[in-house]
């Protein structure tokens, strides 16, 4: 039996640098904040398969407080490196970038709403509206810490999952607004038996929350049998479901074109949507999405 190789640690620039100086290609990024699933492993087979057998596959574990609003849980996202390393080892992971902090907030981390010399990327509107709506200053945070990520890795292409539908669109509109030259991999979302969509957070409910959390899968199925009917039919079905359910807190549940814009009451036929839906189930906040054909 061959023996699993643990994967290179950098925990600084210096040593991210010095352990990609082979010059090997393609270098294939997957960027997480740790507590990794079975979802994140998908995403590190996906890297690995386009990497090959010459290329690079660098994960990165990083809880970013930028992302994180007043009230949110950065003190209590879980943090599980020693499993997560094994994680990676068993996917073929070559290097795992686990930096602290100040390697990546040098002069502090700019909280919104402070002053600040330091620059950040802004999302544009489309970083204000379902989950940027409900999380102000959310994706600034994700886009200025992917965009050091891309600086500090230089890679060929990086992997994202799709239940993270409005994050992966503004990473990709970003890579093409600024001209950064980096393929962006969608991964299909990754679930449990009964749907529910694999998450880090996942982990804080209890087993009747878990059964309630299970109903966001079944109202975008829901959905996506009554799409043919139009719009307002699609989501009726999904509303149906979620309105049978008191456990569950709806934030928002939005259709939209695949670019997160606008659908016609009746889209053409063969017309791809997308519905997005967020909801608490305890004090848990859950977000979920699938695609819609009309």
């Amino acid at each position: 039996m061959t023996a699993t190789v643990m994967p290179a640690v950098a925990r600084s620039r210096a040593d991210l640098a010095g352990l990609l100086s082979s010059g090997r290609t393609p270098v294939v990024l997957v960027p997480t904040m740790g507590a990794l699933h079975e979802g994140h492993a998908t995403l590190m087979r996906a890297a690995r398969e386009r990497a090959g057998v010459d290329g690079v596959v660098v994960v990165s574990i990083f809880v970013n407080p930028l992302q994180f609003g007043a009230g949110e849980d950065l003190d209590r996202y879980p943090r599980t490196f020693d499993t997560d390393l094994e994680m990676a080892a068993t996917e073929g992971v070559d290097v795992v970038f686990a930096p602290v902090v100040a390697e990546l907030y040098p002069d502090g981390v700019p909280h919104e709403g402070e002053p600040s010399q330091a620059v950040t990327v802004q999302p544009g509107p489309l970083g204000d509206v379902l989950d940027g709506a409900s999380r102000p200053g959310h994706f600034r945070g994700v886009l200025t810490v992917v965009a050091k990520l891309f600086g500090l890795v230089r890679p060929d292409l990086a992997v994202f999952g799709e239940k993270d539908y409005q994050q992966l669109t503004l990473i990709r509109r970003m890579v093409s607004d600024l001209c950064l030259g980096i393929e962006i991999v969608g991964a299909p979302t990754d679930r449990e038996a009964d749907g529910l969509a694999r998450s880090s957070r996942n982990r804080y409910l209890d087993e009747e929350q878990r059964q309630q959390a299970a109903t966001l899968s079944r109202a975008l199925r829901a959905a996506q049998g009554r799409a043919s009917y139009g719009v307002a039919a699609a989501r009726w079905a999904a509303m149906s479901v979620i309105k049978e359910e008191p456990g569950v807190e709806l934030d928002y549940l939005a259709l939209t074109d695949p670019g997160l814009g606008e659908l016609p009451d009746f889209p053409e036929a063969g017309t791809e949507g997308r519905i997005l839906v967020a909801a608490r189930v305890g004090t848990t906040r859950l977000i979920d999405n699938m695609t819609l054909q009309f």
